[in-house]
């Protein structure tokens, strides 16, 4: 039992501690009351000064890098600088890197990087000495066509480039065993090495035309001389193993899996440091064939490529891309519809003639989506024996409606016109891209207006192939390479319609005794002002005879990633033609002093 004087001693002590506590409590809330509340109102001042000195060191930081980024740009600016590797996209396949033998379009990109020419085009679209001297001397007669090369020359192995070179090269085209696609133009010339650096070239007549034939890459002698000419086509040399001047030289290719159709392949090329035309500034250039659109598009768009080669139209998926640059080069080139002169519907030149009458070019210009030229006779505008006076007729629907009317077509029940049963009806033929289908809808569009029912074919490229080679097709919607000289012979002359032909390229199989006799004499001048006489007679009938309609002057596409220093839009002859000053090329920027 606790006795009770310990009960009353602990009852006094728990009721000192609950005072002590509430003491304590007392003594906790006025200090609260007096150090915290009471100074809120100094707090939020405080802050508030905090806060104005934090705003004014932010903003005299942001004076500070301004005025760096001023002073920078006044002392400083972003400057083109060499290295980097070049990638460029081209659609197709690697097959021939070999300048005798190369025409696709991925095979022609590594063979110009890699081989020189004995002339080139600069960026004033001029005929100039690549291997060899501006100069070309030609004789009274104009078939003697004397060249000198450049001194120092040598190939991408060391070896030094002399006018043997040369001659080896045109007598291996002109030799039939090589099967060389340019056999056909180096007929009956004689080609001599006069000495070390010079070449004769002797015509059996005189050709005005002759000196634009001698850009072709020159393959080296020592290399291949011992190469039979049957096995020349499937040598390495073509594929592995290529030696030219250019300013590139080979250095590995990559095959990826699948068949010729489906793999990508990669060609790896690095700079040729004795180059002629001088070192290029790029630390080494890849050419990226791949097999369709959409694989080239979608390895542009993850930065994989520098550049994109092969397309007409920019895709919708860059259009909006700030970094993407839309290189529009004009071609030297016409786009036509070629109307098939020897049967069927188009072989009537009254449909003819209305069908030109038909069709606006005009329209269809406005909706191409680039600046360019209309095409109204087969010399370009500009070009020597252009004559306004014998340009096709404008758009005129109702004179051409009249004129079929006159002609015996008349309009049925389904807007389709009739002559003695048969519909005025043909299939028109085109390469299936966005560029030339656009253009052959419109133009059935156009045709159908007046009673004619033009059905478009759009096929791919090795249908459409077969189908410009066996010339199986009523109308072709198609472009061709006119370049600088007006001489269009291998186009319109009776000659090149033949199915004997080498190449066929009259694809209207136009004939014309008065066109050929006209084609022959102005070809054969030397004189500018009698070659333009002379044509005259051709122009008159190629008017009247309406074998194909004119349309516009094409442009090649390039697309890259920036601004490539170096590369200026200009006019070209051929699409590879972008090269011509490619060791120049940079895509790498530096800051540099602006006084430098």
């Amino acid at each position: 039992m606790l006795s009770r004087t310990f009960k009353l001693r602990f009852r006094r002590l728990l009721r000192l501690r609950k005072r002590q506590v509430e003491n304590l409590g007392l003594q906790a809330e006025e200090g609260l009351e007096r150090n915290f509340f009471r100074r809120l109102d100094r707090l939020v001042t405080v802050r508030r000064f905090v806060i104005t000195w934090v705003l004014l060191v932010v903003l005299l930081g942001g004076c500070m890098v301004a005025q760096l980024r001023v002073l920078n740009g006044a002392y400083q600016t972003l400057q083109p600088a060499p290295g980097g590797t070049y990638s460029e996209g081209v659609l197709g396949s690697f097959t021939n890197a070999n300048p005798i033998y190369a025409t696709s379009p991925v095979d022609a990109a590594v063979s110009h990087l890699i081989f020189a020419g004995l002339f080139t085009y600069n960026e004033q679209n001029q005929f100039v000495g690549d291997l060899a001297k501006d100069q070309i001397d030609i004789n009274d007669r104009g078939n003697v066509y004397t060249v000198h090369l450049k001194p120092h020359l040598t190939w991408q192995d060391g070896q030094p480039l002399t006018a043997d070179d040369v001659a080896f090269t045109y007598h291996t085209i002109q030799n039939a065993d090589a099967q060389s696609p340019l056999n056909s133009s180096w007929a009956g010339v004689t080609v001599t090495a006069t000495d070390v650096r010079t070449i004769t070239f002797t015509l059996p007549n005189a050709l005005s035309s002759f000196k634009y034939s001698l850009t072709n890459g020159i393959i080296p002698e020592h290399i291949l001389k011992d190469v039979s000419m049957p096995e020349l086509r499937s040598s390495s040399f073509n594929t592995s193993k290529p030696v030219g001047a250019g300013p590139f030289a080979w250095q590995a290719i990559e095959v990826g899996t699948g068949d010729i159709n489906t793999r990508d392949e990669q060609i790896a090329l690095k700079p040729f440091v004795q180059y002629h035309g001088g070192a290029p500034k790029l630390n080494s250039f890849i050419i990226h064939a791949f097999p369709d659109e959409n694989t080239m598009v979608k390895s542009f768009r993850k930065q994989e490529l520098t550049a994109m080669s092969g397309l007409t139209t920019v895709p919708s998926t860059l259009k909006k891309d700030s970094n993407v640059v839309v290189n529009n080069f004009p071609l030297n080139a016409e786009v036509m519809t070629f109307f098939k002169t020897t049967q069927g519907v188009l072989a009537d030149t009254k449909v003819r003639q209305a069908l030109v009458q038909a069709a606006d070019r005009n329209a269809i210009i406005s909706e191409l989506g680039y600046p360019t030229r209309a095409v109204t006779e087969p010399f370009l505008q500009g070009q020597l024996g252009f004559n306004k006076n014998d340009e096709q007729p404008t758009y005129n629907p109702t004179a051409a409606a009249a004129a079929l009317d006159a002609d015996g077509w008349k309009v049925g029940a389904n807007g389709i016109r009739t002559k003695d049963g048969q519909p005025l009806t043909f299939k028109l033929y085109a390469q299936d891209n966005g560029e030339y289908g656009m253009v052959a809808k419109a133009l059935s569009g156009q045709w159908r207006k007046v009673g004619v029912d033009a059905q478009v074919v759009l096929q791919n490229g090795g249908d459409f192939q077969n189908t410009l080679a066996f010339h199986s097709y009523d109308a072709l919607l198609y472009g061709i390479s006119v370049g600088i000289d007006p001489d269009v012979f291998v186009y319109w002359d009776s000659s090149q319609g033949d199915i004997r032909a080498a190449n066929r390229l009259n694809f209207s199989e136009y004939k014309s005794t008065t066109s050929d006799a006209s084609l022959e004499a102005g070809r054969t001048r030397s004189d500018p002002a009698l070659r333009v006489i002379k044509y005259q007679a051709f122009l008159q009938a190629w008017q009247s005879d309406a074998p194909a309609l004119g349309l516009y002057q094409p442009r090649y596409l390039y697309i890259t990633h920036g601004q490539v220093a170096g590369l200026n839009e200009h006019t070209l002859t051929d699409d590879t033609d972008r090269y011509d000053n490619v060791q120049n090329w940079m895509i790498r920027r530096v800051w540099s002093d602006t006084d430098k």
